[in-house]
């Protein structure tokens, strides 16, 4: 079994309160919760590309769910137990990792942090979680893998078997050993909230986000202004096994290929052509999950793309029981409204086997690089920590079910 170790030994206890831990510095000292990065990320950020992180489907009613389900779930503790040797390490795909979280797929990060990509991996790498990288994202998969070695990677199938193949054998000659295909996307979401923000891809040039870029000087110099300077302009660099379009462009138009004629033979295809471990994103049903598991399939992550896809899919956390049922030993991991390290232990007591987050990392990255990523990734530890002390919770694999109750109310919606 191969074994994910952390840059800086966790403890077992909040690092930020050990005496001798080493202290956050400037803006991470205010940074207490991921909740807070998004309040600080939106400062920072031009309008159009906070709203593109920000937003969802049509009335972001997906997204205000998937973290509305959380609340619907209460702890019943244990005490008097002896939780002095705790860890939470886990197991997945043969590999121990440092805690049972990870950094979901996110398109653009380096739209929003410098070298974004590649400071959420160089992060995640040394805290031992895994980062999967986006097929929507600005660097080039081979610099990210150079960088951090364990990265994983997403894809979105293009609609021929040919590009298929071709952006396969990229992916797997430049060293990933697991390949993330996300299904939920036979078409594009209706994403209202990037109209309004002014968001499109590529952007187009014009007086508007020109006065959003020029207002936001921090990021006009730091991070769009330097990837210029250093590495010239942003390209869709993954999407297939050739380069695509400028992230800034009045008249190229980038290639989304048509994916609603996809199907299983497709995923028959890949599994028979990827050597490696092979998961599908995107599932929300027993259905699919047993059908994943018939075409062979290593795991699957519960996720509704993050409310940008189908506004009214069901939250992840609301299906995650019946997905495990069905999946038989396949692992099961989840992604979608994830804030808290209580939402981390309530979806691995509902049987998720790892928990993926996404936004509140990006947001990390924006407000500072990889030192905030890293101590974004440190609170959520942190808060995993103290929470299995106080359940009486020695190791992960304790979690269980008799250890939450469903609640009649419903919660309350997070702050906008």
């Amino acid at each position: 079994m191969t074994v994910a170790t952390p840059s800086n030994t966790f403890s077992g206890a909040n690092s930020y309160l050990n005496p001798g831990a080493r202290k956050p510095e400037g803006i991470l000292r205010h940074m207490l919760s991921l909740d807070d990065f998004e309040r600080a990320a939106r400062k920072r950020l031009p309008r159009p590309i906070f709203g593109y992180i920000r937003g969802a489907a049509e009335d972001n009613r997906s997204l205000d769910d998937n973290a509305l389900s959380f609340a619907e779930w209460a702890f019943k503790t244990r005490v008097l137990i002896d939780v002095s040797a705790r860890t939470q390490q886990v197991e997945l795909f043969g590999r121990a990792y440092a805690s049972p979280f990870g950094i979901a797929p996110m398109g653009l990060s380096a739209l929003s942090a410098y070298r974004g990509d590649i400071v959420q991996a160089l992060a995640a790498r040394a805290a031992g979680i895994p980062m999967v990288l986006s097929g929507s994202s600005l660097i080039r998969l081979e610099d990210v893998i150079a960088a951090a070695p364990d990265t994983w990677f997403q894809a979105y199938l293009p609609g021929d078997e040919k590009r298929i193949d071709a952006l396969l054998d990229r992916v797997a000659a430049a060293g990933y050993r697991t390949l993330v295909v996300t299904v939920d996307l036979a078409v594009a979401g209706n994403r209202e909230n990037n109209v309004r923000s002014g968001f499109s891809t590529p952007l187009r040039p014009s007086l508007r986000l020109a006065w959003d870029g020029l207002t936001r000087p921090r990021w006009l110099v730091g991070t769009f202004g330097r990837t210029l300077l250093r590495h010239g302009m942003p390209h869709f660099e993954n999407s297939f096994a050739e380069r695509g379009a400028p992230i800034l462009s009045s008249r190229v138009l980038r290639d989304f290929s048509a994916r609603d004629h996809l199907t299983w033979a497709h995923v028959a295809r890949i599994r028979a052509r990827w050597k490696g471990t092979l998961v599908l994103k995107g599932i929300l049903g027993a259905e699919d999950t047993t059908l994943a598991r018939a075409h062979g399939v290593d795991g699957i992550v519960v996720s509704n793309h993050g409310g940008r896809q189908l506004d009214g899919a069901v939250a992840p956390l609301r299906v995650l029981p019946e997905v495990v049922a069905a999946a038989g030993p396949m692992p099961v991991m989840l992604d979608g409204g994830v804030r808290r390290g209580t939402d981390v232990l309530k979806a691995l007591a509902l049987g998720a086997k790892f928990v993926f987050l996404g936004r509140p990392l990006l947001y990390a990255a924006a407000v500072a690089g990889e030192s905030g990523v890293a101590h974004a990734i440190g609170l959520m530890r942190d808060e995993i920590d103290r929470n299995m002390a106080m359940l009486g919770v020695g190791r992960c694999s304790e979690l269980t079910p008799a250890l939450l109750m469903r609640l009649e109310c419903c919660g309350r919606r997070r702050e906008e």
